[in-house]
């Protein structure tokens, strides 16, 4: 068993990337990896420059994400970490997939269309192409399994219309060259909001420091954002279905659940009846009880760039060891002579 996965390289990461994937990473290479599968995580810098970037912070940006990762509990250890740029074989073996992928496929990709927009004429090759280079990311490692959210399903199916292709065109009946992987469907998620406006998700680009918790903030920090966080006037009700039209409440609610590792409807049972005068300062606690030694950590990580370059390239050795032979055999099944 094998799980590959990818995430792209971002600045300033906050409570929603680590309640949205980060935390979802660290609980598959703890309990799968207890199960004999090796985890794969890569940092996917070359989906990066399909869209328009600036390359000193890229760069920045790729070893920023090495910190937040091994502080949130990623091992080197337990998991291969690294980043895509590092391994060749991935953009090589997209080449040869390229032959074998549809423009037809491609152009039905509902993220090649959000992201090109109106602009399909000026939107890079490399935006179209994304999804042969997501296919290629887990062909190359005969991945089994793939960790996949509502966004990323229609890449995945690519990814096995590609393998299933190509097992058909070019390897010998009952002799396929590429492992189908299956999906893993995480544990929901938790979709959290900005502090400052329940009805937008938590993001870096938001021009208020506020509207986030930063995997950087100190406690004090923390405690001041929860308490200034927008609320209503009301207190919490019995039930989920009271939050209905709250969407601020809804979304303290939330991320209180999501970080005590319980249900809406339990925190509600707890709280009933209370404002949020009483709740806030509950929740505040949680969140720097439960980020504070990882900020200390990521600090101290970010500090060290040697350090952080050290494991991606510790990671990119042993990916690029699990590469060859997956990339030896799709140059013969071509045809295509190497010395």
């Amino acid at each position: 068993m094998r799980i590959v996965s990818g995430i792209q390289p971002t600045g300033n990461l906050h409570l929603g990337n680590y309640l949205g994937a980060i935390r979802n990473w660290v609980r598959m290479q703890d309990e799968w990896s207890a199960k004999g599968a090796q985890c794969l995580y890569f940092l996917a810098d070359l989906h990066a420059i399909s869209m328009p970037h600036d390359p000193v912070e890229l760069a920045a940006n790729t070893r920023e994400m090495v910190a937040a990762l091994v502080s949130c509990g990623i091992d080197p250890d337990k998991s291969i970490l690294f980043n895509q740029a590092q391994v060749p074989a991935h953009v090589e073996l997209q080449w040869l997939l390229n032959g074998t992928a549809r423009m037809g496929w491609l152009n039905r990709m509902t993220q090649w269309k959000d992201k090109a927009g109106k602009n399909r004429e000026g939107a890079s090759v490399a935006l179209f192409t994304y999804p042969v280079l997501q296919a290629a990311d887990v062909l190359l490692y005969q991945a089994t399994h793939v960790p996949v959210g509502e966004d990323q399903k229609q890449h995945l199916e690519l990814a096995r219309d590609i393998a299933q292709k190509f097992n058909n065109d070019f390897c010998a009946e009952g002799a396929p060259l590429f492992t189908l992987p299956d999906p893993i469907i995480p544990p929901e998620a938790a979709r959290i909001m900005s502090l400052r406006d329940g009805s937008a998700k938590m993001s870096k680009s938001d021009p208020s420091d506020m509207s986030r918790i930063n995997l950087t903030d100190d406690a004090d920090a923390i405690m001041q954002k929860v308490k200034k966080a927008r609320t209503d006037p009301e207190p919490l009700p019995a039930t989920v279905e009271g939050l209905a039209g709250r969407p601020e409440a809804n979304n303290l609610v939330g991320i209180y659940a999501a970080m005590a590792g319980t249900s809406p409807a339990d925190v509600l049972a707890q709280f009933e009846g209370k404002g949020f005068g009483q709740f806030k300062p509950a929740l505040g606690e949680l969140l720097v009880e439960t980020l504070s030694p990882m900020a200390a950590r990521y600090r101290e990580l970010r500090q060290d760039g040697e350090a952080l370059d050290a494991i991606l390239a510790k990671g990119a050795l042993k990916a690029r060891d699990l590469a060859a032979p997956t990339l030896a055999r799709t140059y013969q099944a071509l045809g295509l002579v190497r010395g």
